[in-house]
């Protein structure tokens, strides 16, 4: 199994939560986050004052999937989150042990 953590612009979720829907993941963890990359955020003029704006609003993404459809998720994740421009995100992958379902002990992607 694999845990895939994104961090993506939010006005693209339901972009991405619709692609994700297609491929069949429906189970999904979704955090509003703040921070920054590589462009350091920016500066905004508000009623003559200028000021930085340097942790900007993100969404965090994260879902367990089989080891064996995780290509094709980032796939279709990275598909649709993409604008081109900077700041667009990043993803993460990391291996799960196991995962075990709390209602009833289902262990394994049986759980997922």
């Amino acid at each position: 199994m694999k845990k895939i953590e994104a961090i993506i612009q939010p006005f693209k979720l339901d972009e991405v939560k619709k692609s994700l829907q297609d491929l069949g993941i429906d189970g999904m963890t979704i955090s509003e986050v703040r921070g920054h990359g590589r462009q350091k955020g920016h500066t905004e003029v508000y009623r003559g004052q200028e000021y930085s704006v340097d942790l900007l609003p993100k969404l965090k993404m994260e879902l367990v999937v089989p080891a064996a459809r995780s290509e094709d998720v980032i796939k279709a994740l990275s598909g649709a989150a993409r604008t081109g421009k900077i700041g667009d995100g990043k993803i993460f992958v990391y291996d799960v042990a196991d995962a075990i379902r709390i209602r009833n002990q289902e262990r394994g992607e049986g759980a997922l």
